[in-house]
């Protein structure tokens, strides 16, 4: 039976150069396997401090009572520790959407697998859209 629910995979790695060069889409020899099997299932990476940074920039532009998580996300991208890490994790967007069918998100989870361990990727996180399974935005 196919879920009804949509994924996104999301990846964490451990060296700041990485995620930097990652960020950048670098051409460097060691990223080449990370970029090869993003491109052949039609994804990119998203860092998701980057994300975070975007979402503040258009609430700034269209006014910030209008994005009820303005006031969560400055504040944790202020936090130092918190920057760090959320510049080293990492959204899939498959064809340009952040969240896409289980078959899609379970063809890139195998793909990226090998790149675990292998000091590319520390670990690969599946998330999907069932609510019960995703934490509430804060008062």
């Amino acid at each position: 039976m196919t879920s009804h629910w949509e994924y996104q995979l999301r990846f964490d790695v451990s060296d700041s150069a990485v995620a930097e060069a990652i960020r950048l889409r670098l051409q460097e020899p060691k990223l080449g396997p990370l970029f090869d099997t993003l491109v052949s299932h039609r994804a990119a990476p998203q860092c998701l401090f980057d994300t975070f940074t975007e979402y503040l920039a258009t609430a700034e532009k269209y006014g910030i009572e209008r994005y009820p998580l303005y006031g969560w996300t400055k504040a944790i991208i202020e936090i130092p520790a918190k920057r760090e890490e959320y510049l080293k994790n990492f959204a899939v967007y498959v064809d340009d959407c952040e969240v896409y069918a289980e078959a899609t998100a379970d063809a890139l989870e195998t793909a990226l697998q090998p790149l675990v361990g292998c000091g590319l990727i520390a670990r690969i996180i599946r998330h999907n859209t069932n609510p019960a399974n995703n934490p509430q935005p804060p008062e």
